[in-house]
């Protein structure tokens, strides 16, 4: 009697699927809040208009946890025993959304505290790693099933690679001149860190495009189609600091179109989560067959 009534009313994990996707559309809407409210600039001075160092700093914090509790839950099931997917696809990814809250603190220093362009920085380093880590990780995630996909269903994803190719070299063409203040090696650097960011960025568009389409219908697949659409989100925020830094004079971090760099953090994690419960359910109604 106490038994069955200790087991009824066991309290649940803090930390419990459903709250992990509550506290993660929590914090997209707080997020999206934040940069509504306060996204607007200030007078400055030389008659220029400004964002507060405080906001500034608010958007990174919000991007630096979104990736942090992303990478937490990917690792998280990198461990698990009982994870469906392969266990080396949440490895990647959890370092990829680990390497990318590193670089982008890295960034927010050097824009904030520093106060230089962070046209090249050390947060370069690691946002390369994030796109290495996450490519090969969906790259994984995809290939290790078949992929049947009909013409049409191909006809969409070389539609949309076509189309977010065309946006990233319209993006990438500016007559922006040499950066002031900046060496001959460092624009080289810059030069070739741009080119790979649109690659990389077009790349993850297609697979998860593929992805998007491949993984449609089903409970188990809900997690991967979460992913794709975090793949979406960066490639919507990446395009827009592109746009904006190219061809917007003297622009500072923090605009509207940023929060999608939140969402993206946000999805990652939400789609980590989602697989470690599906897979403990699999699990469970395995053993509960074999039982019977």
């Amino acid at each position: 009697m106490s038994k069955s009534y200790d087991n009824s009313y066991r309290s649940k994990p803090i930390f419990s699927t459903p709250n992990i996707i509550l506290l993660g559309i929590s914090w997209s809407v707080l997020a999206l809040l934040y940069f509504l409210l306060f996204s607007a600039k200030i007078p400055g001075s030389n008659n220029t208009e400004i964002r507060g160092n405080w906001y500034v700093l608010g958007t990174n914090i919000f991007e630096a946890l979104a990736y942090l509790g992303a990478g937490v839950l990917c690792l998280r099931n990198w461990r698990s025993t009982q994870i469906v997917s392969s266990r080396k696809v949440w490895l990647l990814i959890g370092l990829g959304m680990i390497a990318y809250c590193v670089g982008g603190i890295f960034f927010g220093y050097t824009e904030v505290v520093l106060k230089q362009d962070p046209e090249v920085s050390l947060g370069d380093v690691f946002f390369v790693l994030t796109y290495l880590f996450l490519g090969a990780g969906m790259a994984l995630a995809l290939f290790s099933r078949r992929i049947n996909l009909e013409r049409w269903q191909w006809l969409i994803v070389a539609s949309i690679g076509v189309l977010g190719s065309f946006v990233a070299w319209s993006i990438s063409q500016t007559n922006k001149g040499p950066t002031e203040g900046l060496a001959s090696i460092y624009q080289r650097i810059a030069f070739v860190l741009n080119w790979f960011y649109i690659v990389s960025d077009v790349l993850l568009l297609i697979i998860a495009t593929i992805m998007l389409l491949a993984f449609w219908g089903g409970k188990v697949s809900l997690s991967w189609r979460m992913i794709a659409a975090a793949a979406f989100s960066l490639y919507i925020a990446d395009m827009w600091f592109k746009y904006a830094t190219n061809y917007l004079p003297d622009y500072q971090s923090g605009d509207i179109l940023e929060v999608f760099w939140v969402f993206s953090g946000v999805l990652f994690g939400m789609g980590a989560a989602l697989e470690y419960e599906a897979s403990l359910s699999l699990k469970r109604r395995t053993s509960g067959r074999k039982r019977t």
